[in-house]
Formats: C-alpha cells, sequence, structure tokens
C-alpha cells in the first residue's frame, strides 16, 4: 500500500510503530536518517542530513508515541473502568445511596454506555449542559459560549449530543464524525456550528498525534501537522483529492464527511452562516477543515464563515501555512480566534523548542487562572529561566487547588467544583499545566472573563 508521502515533495513522516530500541539509537548516533525505518525524511528532493538536535527532538517523539501505543490497551481499560463507575455512582445518587440500594435489595441502576444520560470523562468533571443564559445572542460574546459549550459537548455519545441540543438548547441537530447543529433566533441570522471531537482524556493515541512531529508540505499551502491530517482524512491513495466518488467511502473520512452535510445545510438555507469549533485536537482538526476547503477552492463556503473558535489548540503548521489560512480566515475581518487557559500545555505541542518551524497563527484570547483575558495577534509566552518558570508553574498549580474550593461560593454554585475536580488540579502537582487543558476552565473563561471578541482588533 503506498505511504501518504508518496504524494507531497516534502514531507517527514515518523513511523513509531516500526522499529525498536536499537533503531532508536542508530537514529540517535547517525546522520544519516534515511537508513532508519522510525523515519521517511524527503527535504524537497534534497539530500539533507539532520543535525544532533533535531534528531534528538525525533527520538523523544517516537520514544513517547511508542511507550503510548504500546499503554493504549491498559490505559483504555482502566479510563473505560473509571469512567463507568463515575456513571454508576451519578446514576444512583453516590456512593452511599448506592450501598444502601443494594443493602435493601433495591434496584441498582446500571449506566448504558450508549444512552443519553452517559456521560464521558470531561461530561463528568464539568456537568453543565445548557447554553449561558446571561450571554444574548445579540451580545459580541455569544458565538464564544456557543462555541466553547458546544466543543465540550462533542466528547460526548452520540445520543447524548442529540438529546442535549435538541431537548435542552432547542436547536436542530445531524451528526457525522464531528457533530452539527443549527441555531436560530427570531430577528437573527441563522448560525450553523460544527463541533470536533477533541483528545479524549484516556485515549493514548490521540495524545500520540498531539505528540507526533510529522508533516507534509502542500503545495501553494506551506508545512502542516502529519497527524492531524491523517485523522481528518488524508487518503493513503491521492493525498487530498477534491472529491471521492464512492460515497460509502467518501462518509468515512471525517473531512469529506463534515463537508458534504454542511454544503447540504447551506445550501437549504441561503441565509445561514456557519461557525466551525473544537477543543485540543478538535480545535487543530477546526483549523486545518477550513484549509483543506480553502485549498479545494470551495470560496462560496469560506464566504458565508462566521468564525471559528479553538479551545486549547494544538500548533496545526508552520508560518507559510499560517499566512496561507490566515488569507482566508482573517479576511477581509478577523474570523479566527484562538483561546488558550493559562498554562495549558497542549497549545505548546509540538514543544516550543522544536525545530521543525511549527507555530501558531492567528488572534489569541489568553485567560490567566483569574479568568482575566489578554488579546495577543501572536501567542507570546514570557521567556523566564528555567527554575523561575518551574516555580511559577508549581505556584499557580497550588493556587488552582485551592481555588477549587472557593469558587462556587465566590462565583456561584454553577462553578462549583466536585471531588473528581479536584483529583484532577491535584495532578497540576505533578505535571503543571495539565489540568489547564481541561474544557472547564476554557467556559469558565468565557463565563467569567472580561474579555470581549471585539477587543480583538487591538493587539496586546
Amino acid at each position: 500500500m503506498a505511504r501518504e508521502g508518496e504524494f507531497f515533495s516534502d514531507y517527514m513522516v515518523l513511523h513509531p510503530e516500526e522499529g525498536g530500541i536499537l533503531d532508536l539509537i542508530h537514529l540517535l548516533r547517525s546522520c544519516n536518517i534515511h537508513e532508519s525505518r522510525c523515519i521517511e525524511y524527503w527535504p524537497n528532493g534534497r539530500t539533507e542530513k539532520l543535525g544532533f538536535r533535531r534528531r534528538w527532538f525525533v527520538v523523544v517523539s517516537l520514544a513517547v508515541q511508542k511507550m503510548l501505543f504500546l499503554c493504549r490497551r491498559p490505559v483504555d481499560w482502566f479510563g473505560s473502568r473509571v469512567e463507568f463507575l463515575a456513571n454508576l455512582l451519578s446514576h444512583n445518587h453516590g456512593l452511599v445511596a448506592l450501598a444502601r440500594s443494594w443493602l435493601r435489595g433495591k434496584k441498582v441502576i446500571i449506566p448504558d454506555k450508549k444512552s443519553a444520560s452517559y456521560r464521558s470523562t470531561i461530561g463528568l468533571l464539568d456537568d453543565r449542559e445548557g447554553l449561558v443564559k446571561a450571554i444574548s445572542p445579540e451580545d459580541s460574546r455569544y458565538p464564544a459560549a456557543l462555541t466553547v459549550m458546544a466543543s465540550k459537548l462533542a466528547y460526548e455519545n452520540e445520543a447524548r449530543i442529540k438529546d442535549i441540543v435538541q431537548s435542552q438548547w432547542e436547536h436542530q441537530y445531524s451528526t457525522t464524525q464531528a457533530f452539527m447543529f443549527s441555531d436560530k433566533h427570531p430577528d437573527q441570522q441563522e448560525l450553523i456550528t460544527v463541533a470536533f471531537r477533541g483528545t479524549e482524556t484516556f485515549n493514548a493515541i490521540d495524545w500520540a498525534v498531539d505528540l507526533d512531529f510529522s508533516w507534509f508540505a502542500i503545495p501553494g499551502a506551506g508545512k502542516a501537522h502529519g497527524g492531524f491530517m491523517k485523522a481528518l482524512g488524508l487518503q493513503q491513495q491521492g493525498g487530498w483529492p477534491k472529491d471521492i466518488p464512492d460515497p460509502e467511502r467518501r462518509r468515512c473520512f471525517a473531512y469529506y464527511a463534515v463537508r458534504e452535510r454542511l454544503a447540504e445545510a447551506l445550501r437549504r438555507r441561503p441565509e445561514a452562516r456557519f461557525l466551525v469549533t473544537g477543543h485540543s485536537l478538535g480545535g487543530a482538526l477546526a483549523v486545518l477543515f477550513l484549509a483543506v476547503l480553502a485549498l479545494h477552492q470551495e470560496s462560496w463556503m469560506l464566504e458565508r464563515l462566521e468564525g471559528v473558535y479553538t479551545y486549547g489548540q494544538p500548533k496545526v503548521g508552520d508560518k507559510s501555512f499560517g499566512r496561507f489560512v490566515s488569507e482566508h480566515l482573517d479576511r477581509p475581518h478577523k474570523r479566527y480566534y484562538r483561546f488558550v487557559y493559562g498554562s495549558d500545555i497542549v497549545p505548546g505541542m509540538p514543544w516550543d523548542v522544536c525545530p521543525f518551524l511549527f507555530e501558531h497563527f492567528g488572534t489569541c484570547l489568553h485567560y490567566d487562572s483569574l479568568y482575566w483575558g489578554t488579546v495577543i495577534v501572536e501567542e507570546r509566552r514570557k521567556k523566564r529561566a528555567w527554575p523561575v518558570s518551574m516555580v511559577a508553574a508549581y505556584v499557580n498549580a497550588i493556587w488552582e487547588v485551592g481555588r477549587s474550593f472557593v469558587i462556587g461560593n465566590v462565583k456561584g454554585p454553577e462553578f462549583r467544583e466536585g471531588w473528581g475536580v479536584m483529583v484532577m488540579r491535584l495532578t497540576g502537582l505533578l505535571v503543571p499545566g495539565l489540568p489547564a487543558h481541561n474544557p472547564r476552565d476554557y467556559v469558565n473563561s468565557v463565563m467569567l472573563g472580561n474579555l470581549l471578541i471585539d477587543d480583538s482588533d487591538h493587539e496586546d
């Protein structure tokens, strides 16, 4: 079977599933990387060797991905048991009530993983489901309030998504490999929202995709992240064809399935516009989805784009790719907003120290741990000495643990954090920035933050 790289003249593809520890050692020792089974590198037909620094980061990425691949089954097993147990307690009103029912011989409710009442790990950590009533459709923050809840809801199963969108949000709903719903209010233009699912908490493969350094150079667009392209629907035979003749096969790939459903909706509703959103990996897929629309010259669809809002999104491509996407998303006005909360580690992936030119672009709306927002055109992290930055990260992690106990009393009952969230906060004492990636803080940032989207016309 042909590999994806054969359809690009300039690419680097990592293959963590191939080779072993000896291959990694050889890759670290030898600058002739073409001998390695773990990497394909073809820099536009040139014979080019990678220096030690670049090889070191490639080896680290490969080693971490190999570890994640090896751990994927036990991690999935552990995660599914934890999720099921948490749903069991939730369905039976807690541990004490569950034990009382069992001891008295009363019926114990066993949760069905495909039912509308079954929550994902993300949903268990943040049980808020309704749209923010305090932010009306006339408010400039409304698209952010709508998309942050949609990007969080994308983690749930299909039955739950459908139930919440139709019964609580009272919107029309349809589904593909992302999910899509229609938001319409009297005297307001109809908005169609497409939400891509992000990195699942206990999915080792999703985390491996975030840590992948693979890239492909798209002619006329720049270098894009190879893992995200594969997740969206890159074809092993044909790269990015504009269409796939077989309708059944076409629906198997996220890009083609979402594009087909979205195009149908836009044709049926000539006045409607659309939003695209996603958290984590879902944010990267949202941006890449629009980039491929531009690559396929779907200008009629892009003209009806209202905006793209991403939350905790990793880097998608290089500087050239950023210029290409910005040309289509931020013209004639800004439509791409990238939300970053606190010290969230995922927006830094692939790592800032990686020499393979992955960069953020577009307008970054950054919120600190007090949910105070700052607008920056390009995310700039303060360059501090390593010991200082580590101390600051741990101090912030301690503060977030303490905040978990009082935020419900200060901000209202809808912000109260349960034991599961507190446990999540405690992991920040081991890995600072990891709890900050949870959608909960992104929802809080939109609900409590000082920042208006209109402010993003001004650079901080």
